[in-house]
């Protein structure tokens, strides 16, 4: 059988290493159709501000698949990373990326059997770049978590879990803190955790979960976390097994999967056949078995397990430039190991990975009461709190509504309280309070009062949903 695949060679090292895993890959006797195509730092420099041509976009929407070495982003010109442009044009939802112990490549963690996999949500969280400038010195930036975005990401944890017959999860989240949108997570999983039973699953803090990623790795087996949080801890945990060189990664999502290295394009190394091809070629051992050719990709794991472990073959970032084997001849050195066996290590039982995420609703919750008690809006100011508040006090009272408080970056400011040491800035949220449920019209009215009175650039409604208040209190707030 024929595949097409899309390839994106990327930038830097990027030919290079993308060159190693697709020779080894036609080592195994796998007929591969490899589509060329371009993105990243080139394709910025002819003006397309996405990074992302269409001809690349039409050819990963045929073939459902492809192999990318990394992008650069520039600095300067472009627009967002190339990167995220695709993780979002396909709708790639979830980033798979193990982290295990290879043979032959020494670390403090040496026999400590690490073999765990982080599931980071791909799309959504402050990656989602929705920033803006409140003040000219107050920079805001959208964390947004939505309860189908975790469902999804929850889901593929469970059922990558279930695909290599892994017995424990973790749902690593910040949910102590950001009780509504990390909570999300925690919640979504909570109640996904129901349906399989046969998986412990557990929740951790993640920092706490940073912490005992270096303190005993090996406890872990899948951790599943938002998107920030896994971009960390994914390079964190990389670092234990030697390096970003032996990170790969998958971006699955429901109509196509990415696969690529987690390291950069490292330029200054590029052209020098120096470079670490492990990433990439482990990223093509994720894409094979996600084609279903689980042999071609367990005979490619263990050549690589004898190159490195009975050959001593290892590149300059394991054993420095005195000793260390060009990119070329590591690569010839995988593909003349094709078919031989490394027996130290046990292999997993490997599963199709099956996950079909398209038949969850947009809105899965929907309140049976709702309403609006009042709003939060952010105003730019530099005047006295005690005079500003008076001013606030003012428009309220014109609006029939209550100022409830003033706070400045989370802290009640206004009215003001003894021992009060916050440090201001030129940007304050005022919360506004009406007797009963606010209209739009009510809002608007107040948004007409206050416009003569302050600087505002933001405004939220604060929501009641089912007799629950869908927003946080500051701190000092009654």
């Amino acid at each position: 059988m024929a595949y097409n695949v899309t390839l994106i060679p990327g930038d830097g090292i990027g030919p290079e290493v993308t060159t190693s895993a697709r020779e080894i890959i036609d080592a195994t006797g796998l007929k591969i159709n490899w589509e060329i195509c371009e993105a990243g730092a080139e394709v910025f420099k002819k003006g397309l501000a996405t990074g992302v041509p269409q001809e690349t976009v039409d050819s990963i929407s045929r073939n459902k698949v492809a192999l990318k070495g990394p992008l650069e982003t520039p600095v300067g010109f472009g627009e967002k990373s190339a990167n995220v442009t695709l993780r979002k044009m396909f709708e790639t939802y979830g980033n798979i990326r193990p982290v295990k112990e290879f043979p032959g490549v020494a670390t403090p963690y040496s026999g400590r059997g690490i073999d765990l996999v982080i599931v980071r949500e791909n799309v959504e969280d402050l990656y989602a770049g929705i920033e803006h400038m409140q003040t000219p010195s107050v920079a805001q930036c959208l964390k947004l978590i939505s309860r189908k975005g975790c469902e999804k990401i929850v889901r593929l944890g469970f059922e990558f879990a279930k695909s290599q017959n892994r017995k424990t999860i973790h749902c690593a989240t910040k949910a102590n803190i950001m009780k509504f949108s990390e909570g999300m997570l925690k919640r979504t999983f909570e109640d996904i955790a129901k349906e399989y039973p046969e998986i412990e699953a557990q929740h951790i803090i993640v920092d706490n979960c940073a912490h005992q990623l270096v303190r005993r790795p090996e406890q872990f087996e899948v951790i599943v976390t938002t998107n920030m949080n896994g971009d960390i801890l994914s390079d964190l945990s990389s670092a234990l097994i030697g390096g970003l060189g032996f990170a790969p990664g998958a971006n699955i999502g429901d109509n196509a999967c990415i696969f690529e290295a987690v390291h950069g394009s490292a330029p200054k190394y590029a052209g020098e056949n120096t470079i670490n091809p492990m990433a990439v070629i482990l990223s093509g051992v994720m894409m094979l078995r996600h084609l279903g050719e689980f042999k071609a990709a367990l005979d490619i794991e263990h050549a690589l397990y004898v190159t490195c472990a009975v050959d001593k073959a290892l590149t300059r970032d394991v054993v420095g430039n005195t000793s260390a084997t060009l990119t070329t001849d590591f690569t010839k050195k995988v593909i003349g190991n094709l078919g031989k066996r490394y027996e130290a290590v046990k292999d997993r039982d490997y599963k199709p990975l099956v996950v079909n995420n398209s038949n969850i609703p947009v809105a899965p919750i929907t309140p049976k009461e709702r309403f609006v008690e009042g709003v939060d809006i952010f105003f730019e100011t530099t005047k006295p709190i005690g005079e500003f508040g008076k001013i606030m006090e003012e428009a309220a009272a014109e609006a029939s509504l209550k100022l409830k408080l003033i706070t400045c970056r989370g802290m009640k400011i206004y009215p003001t309280t003894e021992n009060t040491t916050t440090d201001l800035i030129d940007q304050v949220r005022v919360r506004f309070i009406g007797s009963g449920p606010l209209s739009d019209a009510m809002i608007q009215n107040l948004i007409a009062v206050v416009s003569t009175r302050g600087s505002w650039s933001h405004i939220e409604k604060l929501h009641v949903f089912d007799g629950k208040q869908a927003y946080t209190k500051a701190h000092g707030e009654d």
